[in-house]
């Protein structure tokens, strides 16, 4: 297509590539999953005819979200839900509240939700969805009527078999329960199948709290094989502590690791010896911040970047690892536990530096596969053991990794380009044979 421009490109698409609705001068994160696409498409062959279906969401919805204020006046937040592709299969993705959710960031975390979908093969689309609001200046009443409205107006393009939300940044379990139950009273009866990541009690899964960190560590492991690193006696770094690298964490203290430095929002720690993961969960899980740990030292926050490690785990937002830093890193390997952190421009110089990236679209993709099976066990009303949860995630993350690391050898290129390979032509080829009504 014209707007590829090669397998090391960066530079950004043309100008016809680009909905209306964005700045050409700033991209934002959609920018970056568009050099992703176009880094690709070369080793597409016959199916790059269909590459701009990847350019373009299929649907972006934008709302206004009204609340009634525990003052008696009335706010107004901004929320979105894009589908990105749903060739393969009903929308899948996460609702994330946070203060600077923008369209291009739901578009981009939407796509690469297609993606990640497509490289463990699971039948869903992607989607993605966002409200502009900080949760923490809201009350939980607050918080419950803002979940509310906001699922009622996306409740138009949101279903058990049309698109189906979960959990994401400062969205969990009790926000879900307030998901389904909306829809479930706008439809007139009770659909469980509507959002994943709910609450055991109303048809949650086993095992989904732990799914992504599971995931983190099942590919990490995979990759330590073939590196010839020994993970028993790895040192880690963590940015971000939630249920992806808190879990990850733990997983990996207990091969034997020692995680020697973790950052979140409230600071950073670092401990040569290691951290006590049991005890810095506990503490997380009472104060919500690293921060105040008393088994660790303070660093600066930007030292954190220095830090001899053997595996560094980002697991906050995205476009964390950047120009600016990505010559300063020490780990042999990076495993995105969140999505997006890495630039493309930081890509190219880990490459270079001989420093193996596992991308987010494999990385990370624990979370959506466990999701899957909460959905099908919603449909079936029967429920799975977390034994066999987790054995199914794992077999899963195996079987998927395996493929993309092959498909990476075949054609000596980088993980997120052989995960994108897999995944693009998964899409483009279902594109290509349901073809393009009327």
């Amino acid at each position: 297509m014209s707007q590829a421009t090669g397998a090391t490109s960066t530079a950004a698409p043309s100008p016809n590539a680009l909905p209306s609705y964005l700045d050409a001068s700033n991209l934002g994160p959609w920018g970056i999953y568009l050099q992703q696409v176009d880094r690709v498409t070369p080793y597409l062959g016959h199916l790059s005819r269909w590459v701009e279906t990847l350019k373009r969401p299929k649907r972006a919805l934008i709302v206004d979200v009204p609340i009634h204020l525990d003052d008696g006046s009335v706010a107004h937040y901004e929320g979105y839900r894009v589908q990105h592709n749903t060739s393969r299969g009903p929308g899948k993705g996460g609702v994330r509240f946070h203060q600077d959710v923008t369209l291009s960031e739901v578009m981009a975390l939407s796509a690469w939700m297609s993606i990640k979908n497509a490289a463990v093969n699971v039948p869903y689309g992607g989607a993605k969805g966002g409200i502009r609001v900080d949760p923490r200046t809201l009350s939980r009443g607050e918080l419950e009527r803002v979940t509310r409205r906001y699922t009622s107006e996306i409740g138009i393009i949101i279903g058990p078999n049309k698109d189906i939300p979960a959990p994401d940044v400062n969205t969990d379990g009790q926000i879900m329960a307030w998901m389904m139950d909306t829809y479930s009273m706008n439809q007139g009866s009770t659909a469980t199948g509507v959002v994943t990541g709910k609450p055991i009690d109303l048809g949650g899964s086993l095992g989904r709290v732990e799914a992504t960190g599971r995931g983190v560590f099942t590919v990490g492991v995979e990759a330590a094989k073939h590196i010839g690193l020994d993970v028993a006696q790895a040192r880690v770094a963590v940015q971000g502590f939630g249920n992806v690298g808190g879990i990850a964490a733990k997983l990996f203290a207990e091969t034997g690791a020692r995680v020697v430095a973790v950052q979140d929002h409230g600071g950073t720690i670092y401990r040569e010896a290691g951290l006590n993961v049991p005890e810095l969960l506990k503490h997380v899980a009472q104060h919500r911040t690293v921060a105040g740990f008393a088994g660790a030292e303070v660093i600066a926050n930007d030292q954190f970047w220095d830090v001899e490690c053997d595996i560094l785990i980002p697991a906050a937002l995205e476009a964390q690892i950047t120009k600016a830093n990505a010559g300063r890193i020490k780990a042999r390997m990076v495993i995105e536990g969140a999505n997006g952190p890495t630039t493309p421009e930081a890509d190219d110089i880990l490459k270079e530096r001989n420093i193996l990236v596992l991308p987010d679209v494999i990385a990370n993709a624990g979370g959506v596969t466990v999701s899957y099976f909460e959905w099908v066990q919603d449909f079936s009303s029967f429920f799975w053991d977390e034994e066999e949860i987790n054995a199914r995630l794992v077999r899963i993350m195996r079987a998927a990794f395996a493929s993309i690391w092959q498909v990476a050898q075949d054609h000596k290129v980088t993980l997120r380009t052989a995960t994108f390979i897999v995944a693009c032509k998964r899409i483009l080829h279902t594109r290509e044979l349901r073809g393009l009504y009327p």
